[in-house]
């Protein structure tokens, strides 16, 4: 058992499938996220107090939290229960990982609180289980990342095995969310349930140079891998203003630029922060123009993941 009786954890946003990726390729933001504070209890099991900052149900078995802590708690058979409360700062449907943060943050605090008994690693088979209330698909490119930093890729699902990626130092992530909401569960649906070989060929082709462009430090190749022949046909129409957004930030320098996970927020990568700065300027100036209200940041790659605070 840890020495706390309480931890306050940073639990940060993500950005999955990086366009080449669909559900196996994720990133973890740095300085964006949801903050939760933890405590150990003397009844056994799980209870949410209290929520901030967005209109979620405090039933555990229908909170992404709960039921990522629950199945975490299921497994490790601990003698005590724990009470959570979650400030949320990652808008539920924005498309950096809300529901993710959520569940990592949930199933590595109850584990510090537990004195570690499982690596980082371990736990996102658990974390997943809240992705799964929230998307109702079983995937881990956002819980990864959330949990271990930096890009992690699942190279399978069954069994699960997932490889991280440290970012090149002078990568930057401009990022836009519309706001709106669009559900992960709902842009799923606008996707095709079988693919022509010729765009599985196309997409496998992206996804390799992409993980090659990181370990190689080649940015011009990132941007060329950047581009997604699955997702984004489908749910770039789902998304106000996405072509005009994805001109602009490749006019203004971006590397490569796409959906951020389901969307609405859209992603550029980026060399250099000046870079960063200035595909931030032309999106603010485009949604202002479009009367389309909408936050705009920029972002390094956040290397630690989910801690404490």
């Amino acid at each position: 058992m840890s020495k706390f009786e309480e931890v306050q954890v940073f639990c940060p946003a993500t950005v999955a499938n990086l366009s080449c990726g669909f559900d196996v390729l994720g990133l973890c933001l740095k300085g964006v996220g949801d903050e939760m504070t933890i405590r150990i209890t003397d009844e056994p099991g799980v209870r949410i107090k209290r929520i901030s900052g967005a209109d979620l149900s405090l039933e555990v078995e229908q909170n992404v939290a709960g039921v990522a802590a629950v199945s975490l708690l299921n497994f490790l058979k601990p003698k005590v229960g724990f009470e959570i409360e979650i400030d949320k700062k990652i808008k539920p449907g924005s498309g950096i990982g809300s529901s993710a943060a959520s569940a990592a943050g949930a199933v590595y605090g109850i584990n510090k609180l537990l004195g570690t008994p499982l690596h980082r690693r371990d736990l996102i088979p658990f974390a997943m289980q809240g992705e799964v209330l929230a998307s109702k698909a079983f995937h881990a490119d956002n819980v990864a990342p959330a949990l271990l930093g930096g890009f992690t890729i699942v190279k399978g699902y069954h069994p699960l095995e997932v490889l991280r990626i440290d970012a090149p130092d002078d990568l930057y992530v401009t990022l836009v969310h519309p706001k709106i909401e669009l559900r992960t569960a709902d842009s799923r649906v606008v996707l095709p349930a079988q693919l022509p070989l010729k765009t599985a060929v196309q997409q496998s082709g992206n996804l390799a140079a992409f993980v090659h462009a990181l370990h190689t430090k080649d940015y011009l190749l990132l941007g060329r891998a950047t581009k997604d022949v699955i997702a984004e046909p489908h749910r770039e129409k789902l998304i106000p203003l996405f072509s005009l957004a994805k001109s602009e930030a490749l006019k203004s320098g971006a590397l490569g630029v796409g959906i951020s996970g389901s969307g609405p927020s859209i992603y550029a990568l980026c060399e250099g922060k000046a870079s960063a700065q200035e595909v931030s300027r032309a999106w603010k100036l485009s949604y202002i123009l479009n009367n389309i209200e909408a936050d705009v940041f920029i972002s390094q790659v956040n290397a630690k993941g989910t801690e404490l605070i």
